[in-house]
């Protein structure tokens, strides 16, 4: 029996030398030492040994497995050893080798063009002010002075959630809940940037969209009046889209506002000559703009005898198209990486 168990040990010796891996270790450590192992076969059998020759085997036994666990835990740690070796050989680093150039990000163009608009108007003195998207009949139509039956109230133009409630089609919304929620009836000077949401998609019209709305209230005695909208107007065009843009006012027609104009202004490629993109007219529809309409002001708890005010509005996604000479709406929802980091590249020119 002892020589047999030498026999085993000596082949474990000679097996655990060979191993090259950690699993092939494993997968020995089984073998040997094992339920089904040789030595674990020994130890069940030594029942059928005489008496006085159990212990001695038994020790011999435990003798031999203890060597064999000591060379596993060895062989091991050796194994462990060159595995770390390997692995920091193979990712070590040459620190004198020119490093790889990581994509970055890019802020989106209306992100950039929502900042500009904000940034301007705080430093003119407005607030900026932020409403829900989920919106109430009353406040999107009714305190804007859009009765039922008026086109703009039209199914095929909202998206109605329920009979009441549906996602805002213009962030004018907000301008009646500032007006509403102004309890001391003090003078307003507020935009809201925000998106909205019609059933539009094309080129350059998309179903979600981004507009900002302007919204200037005071006592009448304070002479608020067209000249400073137009005033206003120049200062954030020719900022947003050139120094040497020209403004032009032609009469329309908003609930909202009485009176009401539609603002263009000078074609951004072709600087007014006429162009492909401004058909050939030199002039390129921005804005609608207008005094606020004494309903309105009287809807939202201000006296029209006593108050009056202008107001704005236009899209962000149009003006960033302008800004930035983007000729599809629809490029500013791909998420495409390659055309977002142009921007950077713009801001830097």
């Amino acid at each position: 029996m002892k020589e047999k168990l030498e026999k085993i040990k000596e082949n474990a010796k000679e097996s655990i030398s060979k191993i090259q891996n950690l699993q092939e270790l494993q997968d020995l450590k089984v073998k040997l030492l094992g339920k089904k192992s040789e030595l674990s076969t020994i130890l069940k059998g030594l029942g059928s040994l005489a008496a006085e020759e159990r212990p001695k085997i038994g020790s011999f036994v435990n003798d031999v497995r203890n060597e064999i666990e000591s060379n596993i835990n060895e062989a091991e740690k050796r194994l462990k050893e060159k595995a770390l070796s390997q692995k920091l050989e193979k990712e070590k680093i040459d620190i004198t080798m020119p490093g790889t150039k990581i994509k970055r990000g890019s802020k989106h163009p209306i992100n950039r063009v929502i900042e500009e608009i904000q940034d301007l108007f705080v430093s003119m003195g407005y607030d900026v002010v932020d409403g829900p998207e989920l919106e109430t009949d009353e406040f999107c139509f009714e305190r804007l002075n859009l009765p039922d039956g008026h086109p703009a109230r039209d199914m095929q133009d909202s998206f109605y959630i329920t009979s009441e409630y549906l996602l805002r089609t213009q962030t004018s919304a907000v301008q009646a809940r500032t007006m509403l929620g102004n309890t001391e009836k003090s003078p307003i000077r507020m935009i809201c940037t925000g998106k909205t949401y019609r059933r539009e998609d094309d080129a350059t019209h998309s179903h979600q969209f981004n507009q900002v709305e302007g919204l200037v209230v005071d006592r009448k005695e304070l002479n608020v009046s067209l000249a400073d909208l137009k005033g206003t107007l120049e200062v954030f065009v020719k900022k947003m889209v050139g120094e040497k843009s020209e403004l032009r006012f032609r009469p329309s027609y908003f609930p909202f506002t009485e009176p009401s104009y539609e603002v263009d202004v000078t074609c951004f490629k072709c600087g007014g000559k006429g162009c492909p993109l401004c058909k050939k007219t030199g002039w390129i529809e921005l804005l609608g703009a207008g005094m606020v309409h004494p309903n309105v002001l009287k809807m939202n708890g201000y006296d029209p005898e006593k108050y009056a005010g202008f107001a704005f509005g236009t899209g962000i996604d149009r003006l960033a198209m302008f800004k930035y000479g983007i000729t599809d709406m629809r490029y500013l929802y791909t998420n495409d990486v390659r055309f977002l980091s142009q921007f950077d590249r713009k801001d830097e020119e």
